[in-house]
Formats: C-alpha cells, sequence, structure tokens
C-alpha cells in the first residue's frame, strides 16, 4: 500500500503526516507508540489498575477483573466502591476547585443587542450544593434509594446534570431518554427498566419555538406500569401544563422545602453496580438496553479525558452533544466533572439564530477544547468561512470530533479553517456499547503524527482489530470488520451487559466470532501499514448492487468531496436487473445552483472517484435533509419516501420540512 487509497469516497491520505511545531513535548514517533501500545495491551490490568488508583474509592477492590453471572459480561474492580457524584464533586469541593465554575450554561434565546438572554454559570460549590439538595428530596420526598430505578426525560439545561448527578450519589439507576423522542419510546423504555420515578419538563426550546414536553411524557405515562411519581421542572412555563395531583410535582416547588445545608452523604456503590441503563437501536426495532457500570466506567473516562483531551485546571471544555446520548453522559456530565473542568452546556441548535453561533460560544466563554461531529463540521463548511473568521478563535488548542467517520476535506477545514493549523484535530471512535473512546490521537500523552480523516490507533489497553469474516486480520489498506479483542473498563457491565436480555448481548456482539473472544463493533474499517485505524460506517448500512456490497457513507463521501456538495444521503431503491441501485440526495454549498450539468457531473463524480458499480442512478437537489438533533442523517426516512413506504417513527425529526423537501424532488425530477 503506497501513497493515496480509494475508500469513503474520498481518497484516504494513508501515508500523509501532519505535525503541529507547539506540541513538541507530547511528541513521539510510531515506533516508540506501538511499542508502548504493545506492552499495555499485554499488561492492560497493570494498566487500568494504576490508572483506578488516580481515583478516589470508597473501598478498595478484591480484584482488577472478573467475569460476570453471564458469558462476556465483566466486572471490574470488584468488591470496590465508588461514587461518581462524590468523585465529580465532593473532592473538588473539599480542595481549590469549590469556587472554580463547573458549568456554564447557554440558554438558546438572543436578545435584540446579540448577546444571549440566558446565562446560568454554577462553581463546583454552587453545584454540590444543589445536588445535595435534589438528592435529599429524592431520598426523603420520594423514598428513592440504591438499587431504585429512574427515568429522566429532560432537554439540555443545568437540572439534567444535577439530576444525575444526584441519581449517582444515591445509587440510583438512571436511564436517560432523549428529550426528542416520542411518547412510545419514552414508555417502552421506562417498561423495560421498571422505572418508578420519572424526571422531565413542561416543555423544551428549539429554534425559537416552544416544544410541550410534559404533554409528551403525560401520553407515554399512559402506557406505562411502575411510575406512580413525576417530578417537572419549569423550563418554558407555558400555560395549561397538566399536573395530575398526587403524582406530579413542580421542581421548584419541592427544591424551595429543601434548606440549602441539606446534605446526602455519597452512597458508598459497588463498582459492578450499574450507573445508568442507555438505550440503543437494534436492528429487531426493540432498543437495546446497554448498561454502564460505576467503576471501570470511571477508570475509562477518567483515563481519556486525560489521554484525549488533555485537560487542564484554565482549560474551558465544550462538547455540544444533547445529554440524551452517550456522549452527553460521557463528556458532557461525568467526564469533564470528574476531572475538574469547566464544561459549557448550549441549549439550542449551533445554526439559531444564526450560522455563527458555534463561533459565538466559543469566542464569548474562550472555548479551549472543542468536541465537535462531522455532520455539523460539514454543515458549517456550507455556511462558508466568513461566519468563522469573523469571530476570535484564540483560545482554541484542541479539537476532536465524534459520532461517525469525518472525512479528510471536513477534517482539514476543521485544522485549517477553525484551527489555523495550530490545534491537533482528532477524530475519535467509540460507541454507546463502549462507554468511552477506544480509538483515538492522544495529545495528551503521546501526540503520533495526525492524518486527514483517520481515527488513529487504538488508546491503551484497547485491542482492536480489522478482521475478516473469520476473524483472521486483513490485509493492510484492505476493509475489514472492527473487533476489540479484549475487555477493558467501561464495557456493558454487570449483571447481563444488556438490561434483562444476556442472551441477546451475546448475540449481537460475540456470536459472530466464537469461539473467538472478540467484541463485534458493526463498523467496517481500514488499517493502513502505520496502524492507523480508519472507520468506514456501519456494516449495516450497505447497499447490494450486482452483487457487490457497497456502504452508504462511502458513496456519500464521495459526493460530498466534490466542490460543489455540502451534505449527502444515499439510499438504495430496488432495481429489476441489479437487485439495488444507489440514488443520492444532495444539498449544495451556497454559490451552487441545482442543474442538469451539475446532476450528471455529481453522477460522473463518483462514478471516477470511488466506483462506476456506485454511481447513483439518480441525483436529487435538496436544501435540507431529514436529521436527528444530534445531526444524524435519518437515511431510514429518506428510502421510506423513495420506496412510497410509510415513514414510521418521526419523533426525532429535527425539521419536518426536511420531508416535503425530499418528497418534492424526488417527485419532480425527470429520471435520467
Amino acid at each position: 500500500m503506497t501513497g493515496e487509497t480509494e475508500i469513503l469516497g474520498e481518497s484516504l491520505p494513508f501515508d500523509e503526516r501532519i505535525e503541529i511545531p507547539n506540541w513538541e513535548h507530547r511528541k513521539v514517533d510510531l515506533g516508540t507508540y506501538r511499542k508502548s501500545h504493545e506492552s499495555s495491551v499485554k499488561n492492560s490490568e497493570v494498566l487500568w489498575e494504576t490508572v483506578a488508583k488516580e481515583l478516589d474509592w470508597q473501598r478498595p477492590w478484591d480484584a482488577v477483573l472478573a467475569k460476570g453471572e453471564h458469558p462476556h459480561v465483566a466486572k471490574w474492580f470488584p468488591g470496590g466502591a465508588i461514587n461518581l457524584s462524590q468523585l465529580a464533586l465532593d473532592r473538588h469541593v473539599a480542595g481549590n476547585r469549590k469556587n472554580k465554575v463547573a458549568l456554564i450554561w447557554e440558554g438558546e434565546a438572543m436578545g435584540d443587542d446579540g448577546s444571549p438572554k440566558e446565562v446560568r454559570k454554577l462553581t463546583y460549590f454552587d453545584l454540590w450544593r444543589e445536588v445535595n439538595r435534589f438528592a435529599f428530596l429524592l431520598k426523603n420526598n420520594f423514598g428513592m434509594k440504591k438499587g431504585d430505578r429512574m427515568a429522566v426525560y429532560l432537554p439540555m439545561i443545568p437540572e439534567a446534570v444535577v439530576v444525575l448527578l444526584a441519581a449517582a450519589r444515591l445509587g440510583v439507576t438512571f436511564t436517560v431518554v432523549f428529550s426528542g423522542f416520542s411518547a412510545e419510546a419514552l414508555s417502552s423504555r421506562i417498561n423495560d427498566l421498571g422505572a418508578k420515578l420519572l424526571v422531565t419538563a413542561d416543555g423544551l426550546n428549539r429554534r425559537g419555538k416552544q416544544v410541550n414536553l410534559k404533554e409528551i411524557a403525560d401520553k407515554a405515562l399512559e402506557q406505562t406500569r411502575t411510575v406512580n411519581q413525576v417530578i417537572v421542572v419549569k423550563r418554558t412555563g407555558s400555560a395549561g401544563t397538566n399536573m395530575k395531583a398526587g403524582r406530579d410535582f413542580w421542581f421548584d416547588d419541592l427544591m424551595r422545602g429543601v434548606p440549602v445545608s441539606a446534605r446526602v452523604e455519597p452512597e458508598q456503590v459497588e463498582s459492578e453496580h450499574p450507573l445508568y441503563v442507555l438505550y440503543t437501536s437494534g436492528t429487531t426495532g426493540k432498543p437495546k438496553g446497554m448498561i454502564h457500570d460505576n467503576g471501570g466506567y470511571a477508570v475509562l473516562l477518567h483515563a481519556t479525558m486525560k489521554w484525549v483531551f488533555d485537560l487542564k485546571d484554565e482549560d474551558i471544555y465544550w462538547c455540544p452533544a444533547d445529554i440524551g446520548w452517550v456522549t452527553g453522559h460521557s463528556y458532557v456530565v461525568f467526564g469533564p466533572l470528574i476531572e475538574g473542568a469547566t464544561t459549557v452546556i448550549y441549549e439550542g441548535t449551533l445554526d439559531f439564530p444564526q450560522p455563527d453561533r458555534w463561533w459565538q460560544v466559543i469566542e464569548r466563554y474562550g472555548v479551549s477544547v472543542f468536541y465537535t461531529t462531522p455532520t455539523a463540521t460539514r454543515m458549517q463548511m456550507r455556511f462558508g468561512e466568513d461566519f468563522v473568521k469573523k469571530h476570535d478563535r484564540s483560545s482554541l488548542r484542541l479539537m476532536h470530533s465524534v459520532g461517525e467517520p469525518i472525512n479528510p476535506s471536513a477534517w482539514r477545514w476543521l485544522f485549517d479553517v477553525v484551527g489555523e493549523k495550530r490545534c491537533p484535530v482528532g477524530s475519535t471512535w467509540w460507541m454507546t456499547e463502549t462507554g468511552g473512546i477506544m480509538i483515538s490521537i492522544l495529545p495528551g500523552l503521546m501526540l503520533i503524527p495526525m492524518k486527514p480523516g483517520a481515527n488513529g490507533l487504538p488508546i491503551p489497553g484497547i485491542d482492536a482489530e480489522v478482521v475478516d469474516d473469520k476473524g483472521d486480520p486483513v490485509a493492510h489498506g484492505e476493509k475489514g470488520l472492527l473487533v476489540i479483542r479484549n475487555m477493558w473498563p467501561g464495557m456493558p457491565g454487570a449483571p447481563t451487559g444488556m438490561w434483562g436480555d444476556p442472551e441477546r448481548y451475546v448475540k449481537q456482539y460475540f456470536e459472530k466470532f466464537l469461539p473467538k473472544d472478540y467484541f463485534f463493533c458493526g463498523d467496517y474499517a481500514v488499517k493502513d501499514n502505520d496502524g492507523y485505524i480508519w472507520v468506514a460506517g456501519r456494516a449495516d448500512e450497505v447497499l447490494k448492487v450486482a452483487g457487490h456490497r457497497l456502504g452508504t457513507f462511502e458513496i456519500e463521501s464521495s459526493i460530498v468531496s466534490h466542490k460543489a456538495a455540502s451534505e449527502a444521503a444515499v439510499v438504495a431503491i430496488p432495481d429489476p436487473i441489479k437487485g439495488e441501485v444507489p440514488i443520492a440526495f444532495v444539498v449544495l454549498k451556497n454559490g451552487f445552483a441545482p442543474s442538469e450539468e451539475l446532476r450528471k457531473e455529481l453522477r460522473h463524480w463518483v462514478r471516477s472517484n470511488f466506483s462506476a458499480i456506485a454511481e447513483p442512478s439518480q441525483v436529487y437537489f435538496v436544501n435540507k435533509l431529514p436529521k436527528t438533533r444530534s445531526g444524524k442523517i435519518m437515511r431510514r426516512l429518506v428510502k421510506a419516501v423513495a420506496e412510497g413506504k410509510p415513514l414510521g417513527d418521526v419523533a426525532t425529526l429535527e425539521d419536518e420540512a426536511s420531508i416535503d423537501e425530499v418528497k418534492q424532488a424526488y417527485e419532480s425530477l425527470t429520471i435520467i
């Protein structure tokens, strides 16, 4: 493998290496890193025990790792006790971070003067006190105790952080349900977990409009068996919020009855005790409830916050992820606060009311460490560089992306335009199931050369490999399946890995490669000669054209590598000859207009730069694509429109007008 190799629709620069002069103190050569990594995998339990000793434990562990009651379920640090609320708050309040700002929250609404109407800043002492008060309320007014379960259905407001930390303080296992989910999605998760309490809000603000969250919650509760009490945060103050006597209670009214001096000692929580259960999509339609424990999860977060984000006391850290996703759990709430960081939370969308809201937030608070997504980056690229350059970004010193593979052109835009070639830019790979980052460059530990679009090498202690269907490593430069060949702290935890369904857990993640104990990640990936891993998207998001399997992400990336294309969604439609053929819905960059010439040019571009087999049979131009609130393209809805089928659940859809865009484009285009 030499030079550049075609994959993901763009020429991936396997041999390009980018270094930054002002990071000499962390730079290492690849040989040094590989040798260190090999040793860390061979002695992984020693590594993780060393990391664990940097945290404050309530009780020491009996062993570093033990197998659980079910196959492939790990117990990390069994016998030990730890409390994540104590890690995130008490030890900072007892030290020199007591009056340090822990949380900066900005509401979506903007004033006439161009400044946000709502900004709240909580020090570690402020947050500690509020968490104590709410934990006191949960314990004494609602009888919540260790082992109980509760559901959280809240927008991105400070109270969401308070609620999660209070639950952790008591040892109450929680599930956070994304505030964009439907009543059906909420009720199914409540029922599966058996939650006895729900914390929600009267509403939320989104693009200048109010969404009645309590109304959705009420519909969900009509279908639940276990919830008998509801706490409601007054966010929008909308009139007519239904409050059921004896069941529903206003958060503010309850908290007024709790003195500021209220204290709840952190519960001694067993390391393997479930901290939370987070539901993620499954191929069967039933969400998978992934369990994350306390001890192992805390150790992984502590390690990755240091190694990946290089957090320092003076840093202002911002990850715009919603609290309803695992990134919000790991790298908005628990990870940053365990490290004593100042973390920024923003309520709204990144392009409201103007496309430069990203850069306003970074300039306003002096954000130095920024954790974003490739989708959001490509959206900002479409808006152009002027919105970026009108704001001061000199505070930025480090950036990473998360959520999906980042194409090289988007990586270069972050590096060249946003960071002005002075900030390391990483593309982290992990998933709900892993709990934390598995593959990334490590500016906080050992910085190897960067490659545009690469995820990097596995972090210390993680044995990640790219294999074929038999579990054997593929040749460098060849696409294969990504697996993790050893256990790691933060992996789905005791007692069953997946809530109430250990058989499904084993079938989903281990059965494919048995008897090898490989965790199947469900992603395609490529490994280059230097050992860098380039994740190529989900293995189940594939088309089969004339017997050839093609990843949708690969075709989309080929399209967006064209100078005119900003975003693309590729789906398959039936074809009597080839079985399936791809079609593409494309959003153009500013300055480019739809035309038959451009349509043909994009088709030829894919044919020339990726594969003739992958050439879309049709290209449709739209102004927007259907996306979730977290920015992920909903290909399922695009495919339903193309096939003339019902849309199904659209609860997570950000903008209903995007469906009309797709419909109109599809129905009006004359087939080429």
